[in-house]
């Protein structure tokens, strides 16, 4: 299992577009992907299950990998919400 922390810098947070945006990266791999926000913990690939952490900018989530393509996953997921979602804002 693999680990990275990062936190959300764009202004609306973990909002629908932005959690689709991750589900759709995270599904693109064949790793099991968990979110952790403080004691909730959350699939990755669920686009319902990360709106449940209300994660607002400069949260800090934990992500976590496991599977063959885990370091790539990570990499992936942490380029995406470090670049704001592709938001202008």
């Amino acid at each position: 299992m693999q680990h990275k922390s990062v936190q959300i810098i764009n202004k609306r947070g973990l909002h629908a577009r932005a959690a689709a945006k991750f589900a759709t990266t995270a599904s693109q791999f064949a790793s099991s992907i968990q979110v952790q926000l403080g004691n909730f913990q959350v699939n990755g690939k669920s686009i319902m299950g990360l709106m449940m952490l209300a994660a607002t900018q400069g949260t800090e989530l934990h992500i976590s990998a496991t599977g063959d393509d885990a370091e790539a996953a990570l990499d992936a997921l942490e380029k995406l919400v470090l670049g704001g979602f592709g938001e202008d804002e």
